[in-house]
């Protein structure tokens, strides 16, 4: 009888509960991961969330957020059914009427903004996607600072919702891109911005996998507000030193959290520093009461800590341990990138910045927190051959895309163009081989043989191709080729186009560019001849031109306008372009040499007219100067090969203020072109054969007052330096003391064997 009551309570119990749950008097908690699943997608920043007895759930649709400004936003608002993707949260047809143009909300009055979002203000600002005009606009920036949503910061900017919606152009967030670095708030630091982005994407820092939504959000790295917003300092891998093995092989130097998220990972590194080759430093002394939560070992982390400078173990490490903290990104990463350190990341869930372009296996070790006690038996068994290259990866990512606000900027940017204009996107291999995706833009071209910068590259995948051939296998697997055959022709372009800029009359058939035409065109290398007439006068009489075996093709340009003589013309139908001055005096010889030499440096200025700069310390500003000597930091355009997409990047990528300024002064077009130049290629020019007596022929067979002689001339080169360093945010020329003279060059052999036999006799 007794077993009887006992079942029949149990069964009744068991009746009461599941009539309970079905008719919704319990709830079960769901964590994010199982709210995700049910949803069949991932879950969204834009929701609130609370821990309630060791579980993260949602507030219920009708319970209010105490931590709301507002107390307005609701799970309903935050979560739609599916989540976000390019196709469904973005309107595409506002891109098409007027290309990939962004405008900035104007900022509202009174309110605050940090000085890192208006450092991204001003890059967007400065960039060739800016517009002043919202119906042009493709993408929306909030003039609104976003950037810090933790409540506790004084750059917490409140009542965002409200401000945000009254926005005439917000439309639900459609378009928009919001910027953030830091979000939630101790002690759960979650991923919410404290306002409904709506259908908006995220270009944010410590973004996590589970909230990141692929090909919609960013994700961007953490950065200081000392992170410079122009220029930015070059990596510290000054030579390929081999072996690549520094003074330490892992180090960090950082908080030790004693409670709450961040704190397990960091506070088993004990167990791993050895003191010897693996520096692994932490400190409790944080926070304002520390004190309070101090364990058994903190004086001994303490005083282990001061021991060292975090520096000089950066500079001296082979890798950097890049463990997460509060939040999942950290300083350390973009630190150990400049320092040529390859960062270890341990940050389990980390979507890693620009993830969507950037190989990261190819310039850090991916770790798992859960194995930190393999970590140095892993990275001790890299090879010597691995750690260099990726060693220069981190030097290459740093430099292209992270050394600057405007880099970061940029990059942000120009992934979502290349979402939004899928037929001219850059591949991978773009993004992740030197200069960068920033340089080769591809509104000129997708096509990797019409860049200077993958020919090397381009040779190498046409010996494999060729040994495909040999074999008769046809096409490697591995290989895409947007044009023609797998098995190509040559690389490079076997000839030239003379573009002669002209600013006088001719009046004379005795004048240098008489001689010039003349001898440019009998180069069996010459493709046609360009002439840019920039004289304002009328064009002289066909008769009046020289009789040359190649047509010569005159262009009018605009008067005053010397950046003309860089337009990307499309009668230009090579890769190499010889510029020249009306005043140039060169022979078809020299004119053939120097095309030799570009040909093995197509990514480079190739040229005869050196020009230098240095700084002046007494007028803390740079110099420039003609003086000849054996270093050199400028080849002038004025006889020089290069490579046309120069031409199209001198046009569409540089400000219109710079090109103003070359224009209304007439002068410094040639030092702006060697600035562009060697800010993407991070070379020096090349200089071939040295004429002492270039400068001073010219000046002598010239029939009008050369500009040389002109004492404001170099003042006004000065000052144009300057302007550009400004710019560039660093003085990106660079030094050399290397010529290139042709072979046998004045050796005591018959004069039949020389290749070059006229440089001689000059």
């Amino acid at each position: 009888m007794q077993a009887k009551k006992r079942y029949f309570i149990l069964v009744s119990a068991g009746a009461c509960l599941l009539l309970l749950f079905c008719f919704g008097g319990i709830q079960v908690p769901l964590s994010r991961r199982s709210l995700s699943r049910r949803d069949g997608g991932t879950f969204l920043p834009g929701a609130r969330w609370r821990r309630s007895a060791g579980v993260v759930e949602p507030y219920s649709a009708g319970e209010q957020d105490p931590k709301d400004d507002a107390n307005e936003l609701r799970l309903r608002d935050s979560v739609p059914e599916k989540p976000c993707r390019m196709e469904s949260c973005f309107d595409f047809s506002l891109c098409e009427r007027n290309g990939f143009k962004v405008y900035i909300h104007p900022q509202q009055k009174g309110e605050k903004m940090s000085e890192s979002y208006q450092n991204i203000l001003s890059s967007i600002e400065g960039s060739r996607f800016f517009t002043p005009d919202p119906s042009q606009a493709c993408v929306f920036v909030l003039g609104l600072d976003t950037l810090d949503r933790d409540q506790l910061s004084a750059q917490y900017v409140h009542n965002l919702k409200t401000k945000v919606q009254s926005l005439p152009q917000w439309n639900h967030g459609k378009n928009h891109i919001i910027f953030n670095l830091y979000s939630g708030t101790w002690p759960d630091y979650t991923e919410d911005l404290g306002f409904d982005i709506g259908l908006a994407m995220l270009a944010k820092a410590s973004i996590s996998t589970e909230n990141f939504r692929p090909k919609f959000d960013i994700s961007i790295p953490l950065f200081s507000k000392e992170h410079p917003r122009t220029g930015g300092q070059r990596g510290y891998l000054k030579y390929n030193a081999i072996p690549p093995f520094r003074k330490y092989l892992l180090v960090f130097k950082g908080k030790r959290y004693l409670t709450g998220i961040g704190s397990d990972t960091r506070n088993a590194l004990y167990h791993v520093h050895n003191a010897e080759d693996v520096i692994l430093l932490t400190t409790c002394k944080h926070g304002k009461d520390w004190h309070k939560h101090k364990d058994a070992r903190c004086d001994k982390d303490n005083a282990e800590y001061d021991k060292y400078d975090y520096r000089e173990m950066l500079y001296n490490s082979t890798f950097c341990l890049v463990p997460r903290g509060r939040r999942l990104g950290s300083f350390r990463f973009l630190e150990a990138l400049q320092a040529a350190c390859v960062p270890v990341t341990l940050s389990n869930g980390w979507e890693l910045p620009f993830s969507e372009i950037i190989d990261w296996k190819t310039a850090a070790v991916i770790g798992d927190e859960r194995l930190l006690l393999q970590v140095p038996s892993t990275v001790r068994s890299i090879h010597q051959e691995k750690i260099l290259s990726l060693r220069q990866y981190t030097q290459f990512f740093w430099e292209a895309y992270f050394n600057s606000v405007d880099k970061i900027v940029l990059t942000t940017l120009e992934i979502i163009q290349d979402r939004v204009l899928q037929h001219k996107s850059r591949s991978k291999l773009m993004w992740n081989s030197l200069p960068g995706g920033l340089s080769a833009l591809p509104q000129y071209s997708t096509y990797l043989g019409d860049f200077p910068f993958y020919y090397a590259k381009l040779e190498q995948d046409r010996s494999v191709r060729s040994s495909y051939a040999v074999l008769g296998m046809g096409c490697p697997p591995f290989f895409s080729w947007p044009y023609g055959e797998c098995f190509s022709g040559m690389v490079t372009s076997p000839k030239f186009t003379a573009v002669i800029h002209i600013v006088s009359p001719l009046v004379s058939q005795s004048q240098p560019v008489m001689k010039l035409l003349t001898a440019v065109a009998k180069s069996q290398y010459c493709a046609q001849v360009i002439v840019v007439w920039n004289c304002g006068k009328s064009l002289p009489a066909k008769h009046r031109w020289p009789v040359t075996s190649l047509p010569v093709i005159v262009i009018e340009g605009e008067n005053k306008v010397i950046s003309s003589r860089f337009l990307p013309y499309d009668i230009i139908r090579t890769d190499a372009v010889l510029g020249l001055d009306e005043d140039a005096v060169l022979s078809t010889t020299e004119v053939e040499f120097a095309f030799t030499v570009w040909q093995s440096f197509p990514d480079r200025i190739v040229g005869y007219p050196a020009r230098s700069h240095f700084w002046d310390s007494d007028k803390e500003r740079w110099g420039y100067t003609s003086k000849w000597t054996n270093d050199y930091s400028m080849v002038l355009t004025g006889a020089a090969v290069y490579h046309k997409y120069y031409h199209y990047l001198y046009t569409t990528y540089l400000p219109a203020s710079l090109k103003s300024t070359v224009d209304q002064m007439s002068n410094c077009e040639d030092i702006l072109m060697n600035f562009l130049v060697s800010s993407v290629s991070k070379l020096p020019p090349i200089k071939v054969t040295q004429k002492k007596q270039y400068k001073e022929t010219m000046m002598a067979q010239s029939s009008r007052a050369s500009r040389w002689a002109d004492p404001d001339h170099f003042a006004q080169r000065q000052t144009c330096m300057n302007d550009f360093a400004h710019w560039f945010g660093t003085m990106p020329l660079v030094h050399s003391q290397m010529r290139l003279d042709p072979v046998l060059f004045k050796d005591q052999v018959s004069i039949l064997r020389k290749k070059y036999r006229d440089i001689e006799r000059l």
